[in-house]
């Protein structure tokens, strides 16, 4: 009788031969794989959502009939409660199980996408998008990351971290064409639709996944430490992302001021304050034997710190990117969502291919060799886009300069999630799963605030400078631009900005000249924004000579320089 082929869900005893060490000459066969197919689905899914909804906004607020700062805050309210609870999600793991949690979060997650889906008010789509799918994917990425961690081995393990960068960095990319086609031409409620089919896919090929089981007593969650963690970080973040709102100093649109200043470095430093706070609590806790909610020892590990910080500017140099290059494509281009995805494929295409392909290499020259030569790639895609902001664009440059910012990304992801995840032992995977996300988080958090911020205040300056050196402005209209000036600037197109200059009473020569000292001061602003990503790219090389070195070794359990870990063979 012939043999029936096995389902998903038929797959447990395959899926736990990936637990185990890989031996010398196994085959690497497709089977071998299938659960880094079921954990990178879900690694996709949970990037993709932020990217379809920042080119969805416009039709949000005519569909719920609000504003977009409206929309903004539930945007921003989505990276909150990722911030926040990612910390409390890795400890969970430890807690329930990686397993349990990863399919536990998957349902939660499942449960937000079909609300947003539904939603008939923004209130409600704040709830399922920003509150119940932020809470599952704090619940999915931390165990994720622990159970490819520990699903594979050796070169492996490089093999599939580099595949899931690849997944988190295509999910970015592939988002806004994704959105900005549906959005366009559907609904954007068939992307939160469709997410929960692929939820209930994953939930389908459970079996694929195990777990090998635990020995000894599960640790107790920390509730005073989780509290003090998820406030602090909430805090430090809410400030970070409304800085381009409220002003860092100077208040520009604030809903309060204190002692006449912007409340944005109020609410940091209490953030700040909070996490001192927990630090010291975490040490007390320590000291008495307690289970604490993070093993701040981890952090002097120095492996684990530079994977860590470089991750931070990964995400940084990445979202900040992504903040910039949409405003020029749309804004001063002119492209719909759907052309502006186009636009960006190349770094979703270069990056997967680079991950894919130095994830092997990796294990030859080191970690530190393929990073500092990511970053350096970084560099040079940030000089070559300078060079292509301009009024029209030339579509073969910038797709060539997109692409280098996906290998540069590429080299990183191939490597950090390994690092990250090699330093530690195992019973501390989840809990360092939960700081890996936490960094990219706030990477991410930092990339579109500190970015937006920069954009938007070189552009005030630009327009200013432009303003007072055109001798085609009448001295009546300088005044009034600066007027307008003050009570703060946006990132729009030259014709509001030329509407709004008619509305004012100015005449036809002085509305064409403030329309044209905006233009100028768009790329000005867009030039700098860009700029500062590079700015960070080479500030990173700070944190790369604690990362491991030469392919012989490896940094093991502990932060010590362990033995080779035995050979798979090829891994192609």
């Amino acid at each position: 009788m012939r043999r029936r082929p096995p389902r998903c869900a038929d797959l447990g005893g395959a899926a736990a031969s990936t637990a185990a060490p890989n031996r010398p000459g196994e085959v690497v066969t497709m089977r071998r794989w299938r659960a880094l197919i079921v954990l990178g689905t879900a690694q996709f899914l949970m990037v993709l959502d932020t990217s379809v909804m920042n080119v969805s906004i416009s039709q949000l607020v005519e569909d719920f009939d609000t504003e977009v700062t409206t929309i903004q805050a539930v945007i921003t309210l989505y990276a909150l409660v990722m911030a926040a609870f990612m910390v409390i999600g890795g400890r969970l793991g430890d807690i329930l199980g990686r397993r349990r949690l990863f399919f536990l979060g998957l349902m939660v997650y499942g449960t937000g996408s079909a609300l947003t889906a539904l939603a008939p008010t923004v209130w409600v789509l704040a709830l399922g998008w920003s509150v119940i799918e932020g809470l599952g994917a704090a619940m999915v990425l931390p165990a994720m990351a622990a159970l490819v961690a520990e699903s594979y081995r050796g070169p492996d393990r490089a093999v599939a971290y580099g595949v899931i960068g690849g997944l988190a960095g295509a999910g970015i990319a592939v988002g806004p064409l994704l959105g900005g086609w549906v959005t366009t031409y559907l609904t954007w409620r068939l992307v939160f639709a469709g997410e929960v089919v692929v939820v209930l896919a994953v939930l389908c090929c459970r079996r694929v996944i195990t777990e090998s089981r635990r020995t000894g007593p599960r640790p107790r969650l920390d509730g005073v430490g989780a509290a003090l963690s998820a406030v602090g970080l909430g805090l430090g973040v809410l400030g970070v992302l409304q800085s381009s709102t409220w002003g860092w100093v100077s208040p520009r649109n604030p809903p309060f001021t204190v002692l006449g200043f912007s409340p944005t470095l109020f609410v940091v430093g209490a953030g700040v304050g909070v996490l001192a706070l927990f630090v010291r609590w975490e040490r007390r806790r320590d000291a008495q034997g307690a289970d604490p909610l993070v093993h701040l020892p981890l952090l002097g590990r120095p492996a684990l710190r530079s994977g860590l910080m470089t991750l931070l500017g990964q995400n940084l140099i990445l979202l900040g990117l992504f903040f910039v290059i949409p405003l020029y494509l749309q804004v001063v281009q002119g492209f719909d969502a759907f052309e502006t995805g186009l636009r960006l494929l190349p770094v979703s295409i270069t990056m997967l291919v680079a991950s894919l392909l130095a994830s092997s290499l990796g294990r030859a020259v080191g970690p530190r060799t393929i990073v500092r030569l990511a970053l350096a790639t970084l560099v040079v895609a940030v000089v070559w886009l300078l060079a292509t902001i301009d009024p029209v664009i030339d579509d073969a440059q910038f797709a060539g300069a997109m692409a280098l910012v996906g290998v540069g990304t590429g080299l990183l992801a191939s490597q950090l999630g390994n690092v990250v995840q090699s330093s530690v032992g195992e019973e501390e995977r989840s809990e360092v799963g939960g700081l890996q996300f936490t960094a990219q988080n706030l990477g991410s958090a930092l990339g579109t605030a500190l970015i937006g911020s920069i954009l938007l205040g070189a552009l005030a300056h630009a327009f200013t400078a432009q303003v007072e050196d055109d001798p085609r402005l009448s001295e009546s209209a300088r005044t009034q631009t600066g007027v307008a000036l003050e009570s703060g600037i946006s990132f729009v197109t030259t014709d509001q900005v030329r509407s709004a200059a008619a509305d004012a009473g100015l005449p036809p020569s002085d509305v064409d000249a403030v329309a044209d000292s905006y233009a100028s001061a768009q790329l000005d602003g867009l030039k700098a924004a860009i700029l500062a990503t590079g700015g960070v790219a080479l500030a990173s090389f700070l944190v790369t000579p604690n990362l491991p070195g030469g392919g012989r070794s490896r940094t093991g359990a502990r932060g010590k320089t362990a033995a080779p870990a035995p050979s798979a063979g090829p891994t192609r």
